[in-house]
């Protein structure tokens, strides 16, 4: 049933993006006078789930969900249909339009799937606003949580992450991916800022078997959970109890906890615990492999409901909302266009990590999250618009490759140099798909 529920939220998405995507070819082909011969949500080799004719347009759906298409008369596209251009140019025809509408034309999907992201993020923060803990207000800094990952960098337990890049950190919680893209960060380390190199390979070291966490705000040891097998069930101990020392040994933060409970192996100790402010003391004992049995720090969400730390939270009206809803859709620009750049780059063996419809797929909740499936389509939304606008041949960014270069040099390349481009735009997509597929079985094996 898990399963269930992620592909039906994943083909929900998948059929707003790929509608709105190319609604975009289609209205901007209508403007500008070019006959649109089909409108295809998903691909359809061989047969179509459903069709039908309106007009001068076959409308239908497609049953492979691997993206779709709006088929332009006149225009050398994926189907590679060319028996219209043994013909003279006809005005309904793309062929026929000027530079400037053709490059409209073409980059009107992309445009839509930019808009369609702005729209849900500005949904979204106008619905519920934005509720984060701010960097400057994790006071203590950092606790490693896996030092495999962190240690790479030279990240250590207390730093204070500033920047990465030179650019201000703000929101804590987004340290993690600004880490993964970044190439230096400055931390304050005993009253020093020092700046950090990130390797360029650093995205390879992330594996499935890592922490989510690698880094937390450093927190002391709380009690966030007790479940009801621990060795300490009955012991005393509540939800929120703030652990202050361990048979005397001070306990001010959970980094600094977790060996000295180790040391307490196997025996009984007396727990200091500060509860409403005030201080009880609680036996409990010490697994034979150095544990107490209690979950030790919060999830994101549980600090800011608890208020461990200063929580921002901020409301918008309308048009606030959407005016930051800009902002936010140039953020995940920015930081998408990021990620393209370490794929393509050799050295971060980013390439590794390309994932297909299968990754995409899994990323979407077991459960039917309707604010997680918003975020998550207005996320793909803008990967699929980074994407398009590669100058790949095939791809909407290498059409308009070769119309800007029409328009700079007033030459327009051959319909022959179009095909053949279009043929090695194909080749290179099918071989990032059999990588993207590839890695996903790969990962499926090894799992």
């Amino acid at each position: 049933m898990d399963i269930l529920i992620k592909v039906l939220a994943f083909i929900f998405s998948l059929t707003i993006l790929v509608t709105i995507h190319e609604f975009g070819h289609y209205i901007a082909s209508k403007i500008f006078g070019a006959r649109v011969d089909k409108f295809y949500i998903f691909f359809n080799p061989y047969f179509s789930l459903f069709k039908k004719k309106i007009g001068e347009t076959e409308y239908g759906i497609g049953w492979l969900p691997l993206g779709g298409y709006c088929k332009i008369a006149g225009m050398v596209d994926e189907s590679m249909d060319t028996e219209a251009l043994k013909k003279a140019p006809q005005p309904w025809e793309y062929r026929s339009k000027s530079a400037w509408q053709r490059l409209v034309i073409i980059v009107a999907g992309v445009v839509m799937n930019v808009l369609l992201a702005w729209v849900i993020y500005s949904m979204i923060i106008f619905s519920k606003g934005e509720t984060y803990i701010a960097a400057e207000d994790v006071k203590d800094g950092i606790m490693v949580i896996d030092s495999t990952l962190t240690k790479p960098i030279g990240l250590e337990n207390g730093d204070r992450i500033i920047a990465v890049d030179g650019k201000k950190t703000d929101k804590f919680f987004d340290i993690y991916n600004e880490l993964l893209l970044g190439n230096q960060v400055t931390v304050l380390r005993n009253g020093k800022e020092i700046t950090l190199d990130i390797p360029v390979d650093y995205i390879d070291l992330f594996g499935e078997n890592h922490e989510p966490f690698f880094i937390y705000p450093r927190l002391p040891l709380i009690v966030a959970a007790l479940p009801d097998s621990s060795i300490n069930a009955h012991s005393g101990l509540l939800q929120g109890d703030i652990i202050k020392s361990i048979s005397g040994t001070p306990t001010p933060f959970y980094d600094q906890a977790a060996p000295i409970i180790k040391s307490f192996a196997g025996k009984d100790v007396m727990l200091e615990v500060e509860r409403d402010g005030a201080a009880v003391f609680i036996g409990a004992q010490v697994s034979s492999d150095g544990f107490l049995g209690i979950q030790a720090f919060p999830a994101p969400a549980q600090l800011i409901k608890d208020n461990v730390f200063k929580v921002t939270k901020v409301e918008y009206g309308f048009f606030s909302a959407l005016w930051h809803g800009v902002g936010i859709t140039g953020e995940k620009i920015v930081s998408y266009w990021g990620q393209v750049k370490k794929l393509v780059n050799p050295e971060t063996k980013a390439y590794k990590k390309v994932g297909s419809v299968i990754t995409m797929g899994s990323l979407f909740p077991p459960v039917w999250d309707w604010m997680t499936i918003w975020q998550l389509t207005a996320f793909l939304s803008i990967m699929l618009a980074v994407i398009n606008i590669l100058p790949i041949p095939a791809l909407d960014g290498g059409h308009a490759v070769f119309i800007i270069y029409e328009m700079v040099t007033r030459r327009q390349p051959s319909e022959k140099v179009l095909e053949y481009a279009q043929m090695a735009g194909f080749i290179i997509l099918m071989l990032i798909m059999i990588l993207a597929f590839g890695n996903d079985i790969l990962r499926f094996i090894i799992k």
